[in-house]
């Protein structure tokens, strides 16, 4: 079902490695900052989000990523790109889609019935994909009807900015979607690092692992946490720190990860006391104000 478009819809040319119409389950940070990916690289992108309210919020988070690219010279102007874009509250839209990004909460029972759902609306040759972060790649595709056109597309925050997606690979996905995928990350001008499935496949895995010890060593009291990020930044040469990034990322989504991998790695990966704190009373990072930083 991929196709490519009459004439060229941006500044420039559309990328034929990629489905023309691209849908986007999901329009929070990470859904905004993946449909916005796609529009810049010239599909017309579907965005569905719950409700109405939450249709508008994706809207506005998406607009004000593409008018931060136009500042910044990536694009001619926003209106030419946001013409490709649709929000809506109906699964049927995805039926034109040749490829689906879901990016719902890092939840198993949602995860699943949101991706059951976008299916049963997606052409039989259209793809499915899943931005999960932790959760088994391989026990999704056990719920669909068609696994074998399942794959992961775990997307980095911020989107715009990061330049690696890893492409996850179900033990039912066919070897020919796993090339199509690391077409697709080329073609919106990033890097794929293919990893097979396991909790917290590689980046997740590591990086949870980094910020967990990060935050016991703000809780015992051995430094502070500007000062461990900086430890990290300036010893190691990371861009950010793990708690900067953690606050980034979001605590509540990072005790989520966390628990997960707890419970199918072992107790190394135990949340400690502090995140549950922090999490308990809102603390959430950037996205509230205040996580192990202050943001407001």
């Amino acid at each position: 079902m991929t196709q490519t478009p009459d004439a060229p819809s941006q500044t420039g040319a559309f990328s034929p490695t990629l489905p023309h119409f691209v849908g986007v389950l999901g329009g929070g940070r990470m859904g905004a900052g993946i449909a916005h990916g796609f529009l810049m690289a010239g599909c017309e992108v579907l965005v569905v989000e719950r409700d109405d309210d939450a249709a508008a919020g994706a809207r506005t988070r998406v607009e004000g990523s593409v008018a931060k690219s136009v500042e910044r010279g990536l694009a001619d102007g926003a209106d030419e790109v946001l013409a490709r874009l649709a929000v809506s509250t109906d699964y049927a839209g995805f039926a034109r889609c040749g490829l689906v990004v879901e990016a719902v909460p890092e939840i198993w029972e949602l995860k699943v019935s949101a991706l059951q759902g976008v299916e049963r609306h997606l052409d039989p040759a259209a793809f499915l994909a899943s931005n999960t972060s932790s959760l088994t790649m391989s026990g999704l595709a056990a719920e669909l009807a068609r696994p074998e056109n399942f794959i992961g597309l775990h997307f980095f925050n911020p989107v715009p900015a990061s330049t690696l997606i890893e492409v996850v690979v179900a033990r039912q996905t066919s070897p020919d979607l796993v090339a199509t995928a690391k077409g697709w990350v080329a073609a919106l001008g990033k890097t794929a690092v293919v990893v097979n499935d396991a909790p917290g496949f590689a980046s997740s895995r590591l990086g949870v692992m980094l910020a967990l010890e990060a935050m016991r060593m703000v809780e015992e009291g051995v430094a502070s946490a500007e000062d461990i990020d900086n430890a990290m930044v300036l010893g190691y040469k990371h861009p950010t720190g793990p708690l900067r990034t953690t606050d980034i990322v979001g605590l509540d989504v990072r005790l989520g990860i966390a628990e997960y991998l707890a419970e199918t790695l072992g107790e190394r990966f135990a949340p400690p006391q502090i995140l549950r704190e922090k999490v308990a009373r809102g603390e959430l990072g950037r996205k509230s104000g205040k996580g192990f930083f202050d943001w407001s």
